[in-house]
């Protein structure tokens, strides 16, 4: 089917203004997402919480997502409607359930349940400001989904900022997380959309299946299941790994120290999103994902053997993870992308998300009875199991034929 433009969506916008603003609109967004975890610490020199109560706060805006992404892949929402009011519209009320949180105590039950709303709302950010870059692709399309990444990096990585600002009030990051979804859901309707976005696709349940059913698109999908499995338990326990850790080797300021080496850590992935889209689409995208998850599973095998040491050497080792960890996420969007019909890209990736994410449940949840178990020396070495099996399947999909529609021929 032939690109053609949405009736009355174009806009006046050119790319430069529509990405900018767009960039603008996902930082700020996305900050809600992890308003729990730069929070954790300060909540639990409060609160006693168990094991599975901490998981909850931060893996039930996973199981939001999950949800949300789910149903819009099934009913092709991306792809059917303006992307637009879907991401205004998510925003809106993403930040509404930000600010009834700071009504409630950590330990009230509700607060799941607003995370889980707020996680909800994200399967109409994330996957569909993916899909508002991709209108604009003219042969750079890894270097835009890059920059869309790094924009969720770093909005993942400033309520770590915000809480090192806000002491030891953990309503901070939460407040300043829903000012930042209202701000993206004003931003975002002023955004244009390109020239490459096509018909929307007759509403079949049975679309979603072609992520499944299209070999090369499975075997991409599995290379970010790989991905995934690591990700979101790195960054959701790395801030009470760094703090725990420096306060076994620092006499004072342990806290703010870790909270200042996370947002680091974290933020430092939007670098490593821009170089491997950049690199992506000059040297490949099945090459870019394999070193990049070769990297990180090295780390995750390592940083824990350097807990209750010097921060020195910690920090330098999850700078190296942080940057690798996250460069190859939007390749795999947008090899799926390049892969996929065009009327459906935004429910491919939609769909892609959200298989992804729901993995992402499992590790993190995982991560604190590990801890019990083996310690934080160990505790992370099991993420490197995602990587390797991810680097498997994306050196497949390098040797299969449906390859050289991947960065123009580059693979």
């Amino acid at each position: 089917m032939d690109a053609v433009p949405l009736k009355g969506t174009t806009g006046g916008m050119g790319k430069p203004v529509s990405l900018t603003l767009l960039l603008i609109a996902e930082v700020a967004a996305m900050s809600v997402w992890f308003a729990t975890t730069a929070s954790l610490a300060d909540i639990k020199a409060h609160w006693t919480l168990g094991p599975f109560h901490e998981a909850l706060l931060t893996s039930s805006v996973q199981a939001g997502f999950v949800v949300g992404t789910l149903v819009s892949a099934l009913l092709s929402l991306p792809d059917r409607i303006d992307p637009r009011r879907l991401f205004a519209a998510s925003a809106l009320v993403a930040a509404v359930a930000n600010l009834a949180v700071l009504a409630l105590e950590p330990t009230d039950a509700l607060l799941p349940v607003l995370r889980l709303l707020t996680g909800l709302c994200m399967a109409g950010v994330y996957p569909v400001g993916m899909k508002l870059a991709a209108t604009w692709a003219n042969r750079d399309l890894g270097l835009l989904i890059g920059l869309l990444i790094a924009a969720l990096t770093l909005g993942s990585a400033s309520p770590h900022l915000l809480a090192l600002l806000g002491g030891v009030d953990w309503r901070v990051p939460y407040a300043a997380a829903a000012a930042g979804a209202l701000l993206a859901a004003v931003t975002v309707c002023f955004v244009g959309i390109g020239p490459q976005v096509t018909r929307a696709p007759p509403l079949r349940l049975g679309n979603a299946l072609e992520a499944w059913r299209n070999y090369p698109l499975r075997l991409a999908n599995l290379g970010y299941l790989g991905h995934m499995w690591e990700l979101y338990a790195m960054w959701a326990w790395l801030a009470l790994f760094l703090n725990e850790s420096f306060a076994l080797s620092m006499t004072d300021g342990a806290g703010d120290a870790a909270k200042l080496a996370t947002f680091a850590i974290v933020g430092a992935g939007a670098l490593g999103a821009l170089a491997g889209g950049w690199c992506a689409d000059r040297w490949g995208r099945t090459l870019v994902t394999s070193a990049a998850m070769l990297v990180s599973g090295a780390c995750a095998l390592g940083i824990g053997f350097l807990f209750g040491g010097p921060p020195g050497p910690i920090v330098a080792v999850g700078l190296i993870w942080g940057i690798s960890v996250i460069a190859d996420s939007g390749q795999f969007s947008a090899t799926v992308a390049e892969l996929s019909d065009r009327s459906l890209i935004g429910t491919m990736l939609t769909l892609q998300t959200c298989v992804g994410f729901l993995l992402t449940l499992v590790s993190i949840h995982l991560i604190p009875y590990a801890v019990e178990l083996v310690g934080w020396r160990y505790a992370f070495a099991f993420l490197a199991i995602g990587p390797a099996l991810g680097t498997l399947a994306m050196l497949r999909l390098r040797a299969h034929p449906a390859a050289v529609r991947i960065a123009g021929g580059r693979r």
